[in-house]
């Protein structure tokens, strides 16, 4: 058994994020906190992963499901037919092979645990 504490895990930044569709705020970034360090799991990965405002991952993929639990700020969650917004405590399942986007709003941050299959 293993015990993390979140605030303890170290910040790695994440090369690339693409703005929501309006964002005028220049450069956005994000950082990606691993909760389970690679190998350390035959099933799952697992991390935090933090947008700062307008951040998003851009249109993408998964082999397995995924599961996104919001922790911190407001953010938005899209497939190619509807858009919704998420706040802390919300919980989302996106499918395997649904192409979707997620990401802080235009005037907010926005954090969240993601799970994924190994393989993925």
């Amino acid at each position: 058994m293993r015990v993390i504490r979140i605030a303890e895990v170290e910040h790695v930044p994440i090369d690339t994020a693409t703005p929501i569709p309006g964002w005028t705020g220049g450069e956005v970034r994000r950082t990606r906190q691993p909760l389970l360090p690679e190998g350390s799991s035959k099933n799952f990965n697992s991390s935090v992963v933090n947008f700062e405002r307008g951040a998003t991952t851009g249109w993408h993929v998964h082999t397995s499901d995924q599961i996104l639990v919001i922790t911190a700020g407001i953010g938005m969650v899209a497939n190619e037919t509807e858009e919704r917004e998420v706040t802390v405590g919300d919980v989302v399942q996106i499918l395997a092979g649904e192409n979707h986007w997620h990401g802080a709003k235009k005037d907010s941050y926005m954090s969240h645990i993601t799970i994924t299959a190994v393989d993925n």
